[in-house]
């Protein structure tokens, strides 16, 4: 395909709705990602278990039946790998609890552990001792559960050694890989469990206000997230120890990190706990240059792109471009705005056809799918496409690719379905709606020699083509 960068939705293991950006921790692995395949090969799951993998829907995710089947698979597996006393790597896992085990692993683990005692509910409302973190009874439960804590430490081994392999494997490519950091950690978390004194939470794990936005693109009540809001002041007295550690484990994962929803980092939407839309939040400061300082102090840098979507105002621009990352254009977005210019696109940000919260580009195009827009607006953005692309109706998705690859931007990105030209079907996420998203997959067959060589003809025709690895 000759392309140089892949870009990734957040990695962490999923809790409500199935979203990456609610994670039940920051730190972790989704441990839906590991590869049964490797496992096998291992010899820590037979032939019979992953036939029963096969068997589910191969092109869209039935979490419903994927969950309960592959956890189960995944506990067997860590099982049989701790009883290989004295193997080399078994010596490897002893070294990433030993690295990883008191910043953020032995939380988590526990965290897994007292959800599932608690049948799966949210912390705030297991029993009082555990919800407070009480010494005496945290180790009472460890105690008795040592055997699920050093399984669910084994399946966030296996998922870091995995993910180093692949790693390796895209920079023998020459394909480097972008990945995404929600801004918030979600209330339901071991982030928020383990470090409320970080967030505007009372003892009893209950917010005074939660994360959103305003009436948008999306949503004419605004998007009500939920998510607990940092206590910046706190963050500050630390020197920003926690976000840190957040993107330095990020960055263990991809070599450069999109943040989600960088808005808030200059001024964020609270929302009053308990209100049922978003429309009655403020805008509240955020930590603006100090947060983003001491990262590239600790650091030695900034490898982020910034998420600047939604309301921008001069003050986010100001602080986006002080500190000199790059923003995003998503033309789904930019042909509609009557001060974009496309020849005017400044280099140092990225350029989209769409993002995994549009839908795709041919069914944004057509208006279908949950459109917010009415048959006026779908018609003035067709034409607002067409004179962008120069080009047809019947080419539009083609033309909006060569588009941001043509653009002056330092990197484009497209997503898989525009490559694709997948109609709504295959939409990953609807923002507001409460099920149904991050389903699709991409089938292997669709990865087919026609469309490698149609990305590589136009990775050559706009000159960002990347010789091979």
């Amino acid at each position: 395909m000759r392309l140089g960068v892949w870009q990734l939705l957040p990695l962490g293991p999923t809790g409500y709705g199935n979203s990456p950006y609610q994670p039940l921790s920051s730190f972790a692995g989704n441990e839906m990602l590991i590869a049964p395949d490797e496992l096998g090969e291992l010899g820590l799951l037979s032939g019979p278990d992953l036939d029963e993998l096969r068997r589910l829907p191969a092109g869209r995710v039935d979490y419903d039946r994927l969950i309960p089947l592959k956890s189960k698979l995944l506990a067997s597996a860590a099982t049989r790998f701790a009883t290989r006393a004295g193997s080399a790597l078994l010596a490897e896992f002893e070294q990433f609890q030993d690295e990883h085990g008191a910043s953020w692993l032995n939380d988590y683990a526990l965290f897994r552990v007292l959800k599932s005692l608690h049948g799966g509910r949210a912390w705030p409302d297991w029993d009082d001792a555990f919800t407070r973190r009480n010494p005496r009874a945290l180790q009472h439960v460890a105690a008795r559960n040592a055997d699920a804590l050093t399984s669910i430490r084994i399946l966030q081994f296996f998922f870091d050694r995995q993910w180093r392999r692949l790693r390796a494997h895209c920079h023998d490519a020459g394909v480097r890989l972008l990945g995404d950091l929600p801004i918030y950690v979600a209330l339901d978390s071991a982030d928020a469990w383990s470090a409320r004194d970080l967030l505007r939470l009372d003892a009893d794990g209950r917010p005074d206000a939660v994360a959103g936005v305003p009436p948008d693109y999306f949503s004419a009540d605004g998007q009500l997230w939920g998510n607990p809001l940092y206590d910046w002041a706190a963050h500050a007295d630390s020197g920003y120890a926690w976000w840190i550690e957040r993107v330095r484990a990020s960055l263990r994962l991809a070599d450069v990190v999109r943040i989600d929803h960088f808005r808030g980092f200059e001024s964020y939407w609270a929302v009053p706990a308990g209100a049922d839309t978003a429309r009655s939040g403020r805008w509240e400061p955020g930590p603006g240059d100090a947060l983003f300082d001491a990262l590239r102090e600790s650091l030695g840098g900034l490898p982020i792109v910034a998420e600047d979507l939604g309301i921008i105002t001069h003050e986010v621009e100001d602080l986006r471009d002080r500190q000199q990352l790059p923003g995003m254009v998503v033309l789904q977005f930019a042909v509609s705005d009557p001060e974009f210019v496309y020849g005017n696109m400044l280099e140092n940000c990225v350029c989209y056809t769409g993002t995994h919260d549009n839908d795709t580009t041919l069914g944004w195009f057509h208006g279908t799918g949950a459109d917010t827009r009415d048959e006026v607006a779908i018609r003035e953005t067709q034409a607002a496409a067409l004179a962008l692309t120069g080009g047809s109706a019947e080419t539009v998705v083609a033309d909006f690719v060569h588009a941001a690859f043509a653009s002056n931007a330092r990197l484009a990105v497209v997503p898989l379905q525009d490559l694709l030209e997948l109609g709504s079907d295959a939409r990953m996420n609807t923002p507001g709606r409460g099920g149904d998203n991050w389903c699709w997959r991409a089938l292997e067959s669709q990865i087919d020699d026609e469309l490698c060589d149609n990305v590589a003809d136009i990775t050559g025709r706009t000159g960002r083509e990347v010789a091979d690895g």
